[in-house]
């Protein structure tokens, strides 16, 4: 990498940069464009540990100095050792992200360079550290806890960056959520029927049909209100975004569906009245944990007796969660602030604890998260000169490629998989009912 200069769609500020390293905007990406203080021991500590690490993966790493590390797989060129590490050393996982959007390193197979990263997760840092993860992790600021002005907030740091850069990478639906193929590997012209495949199975699982009461935590677009309006259902969907308020009413519109779709902007600690069904797509990750047991109890206060929620959720090996529930990381800094996966084993525990509702149904099915979050990475990379003009720098692609890049590791590797939760009201537990235990990977229809 040489050096470069970048222009910016807000400052028009041009900013020079020393080699092996990306043109970062020092006004936009402050501690991307000057790498945090670390101390020579911190520093020194970090880079023992790293290459401890990176001499066990199948990994090939190569330095500057011709000297390279790990047993053979996917390349990943560090441009800038003393940076890489000294970031490492000063903020852990912040400083390894951060590192790859200022272009200290870069690997020519992202994905597979993470998926085994991913994979060995449990393993990169050695056990006494991760004994004194409270002494050198980053905590979480008290500015991105999901209470309903911290919601707010975090939401909109995502959500309403721009419609039309969604649009630049998501298929017609908008959907921003797992789709359901038929096979792999998928097929772009093929991604739109496999969200609507995604919603239909989720209205299913709620019975929504005709005169159904329907509330949905979490808007989106609108493709799942609209779809379930179309069967005749009267639907409440509320979202935290202005810009996925407003552009979702446009389709709802659009669709001659606004008399049956009432779209608002609320909390769901707010939401009122009863419901036949309640359908929440990928929300319960900006919840937080110490927010669960709220959400789930919403969920059954909003249902009627005999009434049905169809979630879908993120989830992350139980372990992992509780070991890393606390730590501030890369993607809370720079993605999604406020987020937090939780485990099948705790979804089980809070419905159980806190709610009358049951868990009736668990199908997991990851592998098509991991071939959805491809699809959005290719489109995303092949419109890069339309994000670019939109206003998003070049910092700006490293980080979003980075983060498609990285979910799609957390699935290919097993690390996350997704699922599709039915909970009943009143019922008890259907005959063969998955609780927290044996995650199974299914095929689904």
């Amino acid at each position: 990498m040489t050096t470069a200069e970048l222009r910016t769609g807000d400052a028009g500020r041009t900013v020079a940069v020393p080699l092996g390293r990306a043109a970062v905007d020092a006004d936009r990406w402050p501690d991307v464009a000057a790498p945090p203080d670390a101390s020579r021991a911190r520093t020194a500590v970090a880079a023992a540990v790293v290459r401890r690490a990176l001499r066990e993966l199948p990994l090939h790493v190569r330095f500057p100095d011709g000297g390279s590390l790990g047993k053979g797989g996917p390349v990943v060129d560090v441009h800038d050792p003393k940076a890489f590490h000294g970031r490492i050393g000063a903020q852990g996982l912040v400083g390894f992200g951060e590192s790859y959007m200022a272009g200290e390193w870069d690997a020519p197979d992202l994905v597979g360079a993470l998926t085994v990263l991913a994979g060995h997760a449990a393993e990169l840092i050695p056990v006494p550290l991760q004994r004194l993860r409270g002494l050198w992790a980053l905590r979480h600021p008290d500015a991105q806890r999901n209470t309903p002005e911290g919601s707010r907030a975090n939401i909109s740091h995502h959500y309403d960056l721009s419609n039309d850069l969604f649009a630049l990478f998501l298929d017609d639906t908008l959907s921003y959520s797992s789709a359901v193929f038929r096979g792999f590997p998928a097929d772009w012209d093929l991604l739109a029927a496999a969200q609507h495949r995604k919603i239909d199975r989720l209205l299913d699982l709620a019975e929504v049909r005709e005169g159904s009461r329907v509330l949905e935590i979490g808007t989106g677009w609108g493709e799942l209100a609209i779809r379930a309006a179309a069967r005749g259902a009267d639907v409440t969907s509320l979202t935290l975004s202005r810009e996925q308020r407003d552009l979702a009413r446009e389709r709802v519109a659009a669709a001659g569906l606004a008399d049956r779709v009432s779209i608002e902007l609320c909390d769901y600690r707010e939401a009122r009245g009863s419901y036949d069904a309640v359908v929440s797509v990928e929300m319960i990750e900006a919840v937080g944990a110490d927010f669960w047991p709220v959400y789930f109890r919403t969920l059954d206060e909003r249902l009627v007796p005999g009434g049905r929620a169809a979630l879908q959720a993120i989830t992350m090996p139980h372990d992992r969660m509780l070991a890393s529930r606390s730590t501030f990381t890369w993607i809370h800094k720079y993605v999604f602030p406020g987020g937090l996966l939780p485990s099948v084993e705790a979804v089980a525990d809070t419905v159980r604890d806190h709610t009358r509702l049951t868990v009736t149904r668990r199908d997991a099915y990851g592998a098509h998260y991991a071939e959805t979050l491809r699809l959005w990475r290719e489109r995303f990379t092949e419109h890069a000169d339309d994000v670019a003009a939109l206003g998003f720098d070049e910092t700006f692609r490293r980080m979003w490629t980075f983060y498609l890049a990285y979910s799609e590791a957390g699935f290919r590797s097993g690390y996350l998989d997704v699922q599709q939760y039915l909970l009943t009201k009143g019922a008890e537990r259907a005959e063969g009912a998955q609780g927290a235990e044996g995650t199974e990977e299914v095929d689904l229809p």
